[in-house]
């Protein structure tokens, strides 16, 4: 890929990781900001409850339920911003109908910048979203996130088709070519930070796993 190539595409990628990032951290305020309303709406129902307004109760309560319906799909990892990103990708694979299981427990403040975390595994979701849609029959997620002493250690298998052929350190997808730019970044952020990424291909299964220092 010739240099000028792979710079634009680098700062398309950027910003439209930027602009994701952006877009989900304001789902996590909103979900904050009815956390922080509960108070309120308890006190409005209340009122209504003591005037016999029965009705209007209910059709508050509905009209809570619905909202929160929304806000309440994200995840408590523990990090602000896996939360964000995990949330997001997650609601793009059941509209796919992809069965997503997530074992996560992370540090809030890790020296692996948001937008970094983004690109790696908003990435990585991508190309397992991209595996399930290409098979019929289940369809599933399944991501496993954790700490190992100072080091970010993430696992991550989906159903896939058959095996594909590895070119270099990627594989081949089923649109032809490779998984290359998205993955590429990945690797070079973790290589940038000391760790590593490895993926296996087998019949009917993908699987993606990376550990990288992420606390001082």
């Amino acid at each position: 890929m010739r240099k000028k190539t792979y710079l634009r595409l680098v700062a398309y990628q950027t910003e439209q990781s930027e602009k994701h990032l952006n877009e989900v951290r304001s789902i996590y305020k909103e979900m904050r900001g009815y956390k922080h309303d509960f108070h309120h709406h308890l006190q409005t129902l209340k009122g209504q409850l003591e005037a016999g307004e029965i009705e209007r109760a209910l059709s508050y309560i509905e009209r809570l339920d619905s909202q929160l319906m929304h806000v309440d799909t994200l995840l408590k990892t523990g990090n602000v911003s896996l939360d964000a990103i995990l949330s997001a990708k997650i609601a793009q694979a059941k509209a796919e109908n992809i069965a997503v299981t997530v074992k996560a427990n992370v540090p809030d403040h890790l020296t692996i910048s948001d937008l970094e975390l983004s690109i790696i595994i908003g990435n990585m979701l991508d190309n397992a979203i991209e595996a399930c849609c290409c098979v019929s029959g289940e369809r599933f997620i399944r991501i496993f996130i954790t700490m190992k002493g100072n080091m970010l250690y993430f696992s991550m298998l989906n159903t896939a088709g058959t095996k594909r052929r590895k070119t270099g350190t990627l594989f081949e997808t089923h649109k032809g070519g490779v998984h290359g730019f998205g993955l590429r970044r990945a690797e070079a952020i973790l290589e940038e930070h000391g760790g590593w990424v490895k993926y296996n291909s087998e019949d009917g299964a993908f699987t993606s796993e990376f550990l990288v220092p992420a606390v001082e």
